[in-house]
């Protein structure tokens, strides 16, 4: 009897650097006999953009690289390896396809142009009988259980959250089936990445960071249980979420979220746990409130696609913007006329981190103020913050 092959899947990590509760994952060990992870340290994202700034900054870097850290230590309790390079998906994808055998590639499902350009040139390099396999795994309520189609996404939020609160549901959790019985040995032969090989000297936590944590799924969960049931801060979290220094005014979960290295359902569904367990009030709706407002940005780029990258908006709206380089590096040094303004802009530079409410602010003044092209604020975001996050930037 002739000996059946065996199909062999490539688990093409993004934005979903975790294990628990993470659909590529589940996909790839249904679909194959054999798994292979891969995370690529896309040089792209830490090159200087047309704004002058590097894409990707030291903190989000060091944030990234434990995070990738503990993803190869969870995914080799399932006994699949995690190879990591230092390349374009481009150049590795369809080497491994070949070397390995692959014909399943499982990944999240991104629609930001970026995303878009690498996945079409990764298909245009590999054989047409190789199978691709996604989902959209980054939102609360999924996109097919919203009951919503691209056009009719509302364009305020307060709509967006009444019509899924009443009419979606938010899946459970789906979790990793047994360890994967890898017969064939897949050697990796791959190391961790360096802050030096990605182009940085050094890298010192701030002493009086806002977010003195690590990256990673296991740091996520730690901060998760300790938010919610060994501190109980969640049942103050409406009232101290808008505070600017501390760990605990609010969740601090967004880092985590924004890479993928803790899903939303999870923070959801624990929610609901400590609401069983605990109490419920206006605190740790509020929570799940903030999880909706995630999602509303979500849909909004779902809707409007590279629009929300345009000078004018999504609106379409036409303004005078300058470019005054001065003025720009007054607002990035803390150097303006706003003491406010410029404690947090500091606070951003040394650590990566700013607040939920500094961050509203420093941006009205950039934008609204000193009338500066909005592109160039949310280009050195993307640069500084550790949370960074496309569609909410």
């Amino acid at each position: 009897m002739q000996k059946k092959q065996e199909k062999t899947g490539l688990i093409w990590f993004r934005n979903d650097l975790r294990t628990k509760d993470n659909c590529a994952l589940v996909s790839a060990i249904k679909a194959n006999d054999q798994v292979v992870g891969l995370y690529c340290y896309d040089p792209r994202h830490f090159d200087i953009n047309e704004f002058g700034h590097k894409k990707t900054a030291v903190f989000r870097a060091q944030f990234l690289i434990e995070t990738v850290t503990d993803l190869k230590e969870q995914l080799l309790k399932l006994n699949i390896p995690l190879l990591i390079y230092n390349k374009t998906p481009e150049t590795v994808i369809p080497k491994l396809v070949r070397e390995y055998n692959i014909s399943n590639i499982h990944f999240q499902k991104e629609w930001t142009p970026e995303e878009n350009i690498v996945l079409d040139n990764i298909k245009q390099n590999l054989p047409r009988n190789i199978h691709f396999f996604s989902e959209y795994d980054q939102f609360l309520y999924h996109p097919k259980d919203s009951h919503l189609t691209c056009d009719a996404i509302p364009n305020v939020f307060t709509q967006f959250r009444k019509h899924v609160e009443k009419r979606s549901i938010v899946q459970q959790e789906r979790q990793p089936l047994e360890i994967i019985n890898q017969e064939a040995t897949f050697e990796n032969n791959t190391k961790n990445i360096t802050l030096d090989s990605l182009g940085f000297s050094k890298f010192e936590r701030h002493i009086n960071s806002a977010f003195p944590f690590k990256g990673g799924e296991t740091e996520a969960l730690n901060r998760l249980n300790y938010y919610l049931f060994e501190s109980k801060k969640i049942g103050f979290y409406k009232k101290t979420r808008n505070g600017l220094i501390g760990p605990d005014f609010s969740s601090k979960f967004s880092p985590w979220l924004a890479n993928g290295s803790l899903s939303p359902r999870t923070v959801y569904w624990q929610v609901k746990k400590f609401e069983d367990s605990e109490y419920k009030n206006q605190s740790t709706y509020w929570l799940i409130f903030e999880l909706i407002w995630r999602d509303y940005f979500k849909y909004i780029s779902l809707k409007y696609g590279s629009n929300i990258f345009k000078l004018t908006g999504i609106l379409n709206k036409k303004y005078s913007w300058k470019t005054d380089q001065l003025l720009i590096n007054r607002w990035i040094n803390g150097q303006t006329d706003e003491p406010f303004v410029n404690a947090n802009m500091l606070e951003l530079k040394q650590t990566g981190w700013m607040s939920n409410r500094g961050r509203q602010n420093v941006a009205s003044y950039f934008s609204k103020t000193l009338n500066l092209d909005w592109r160039i604020g949310a280009s050195y975001f993307e640069s500084l913050l550790i949370d960074y996050d496309v569609h909410s930037n």
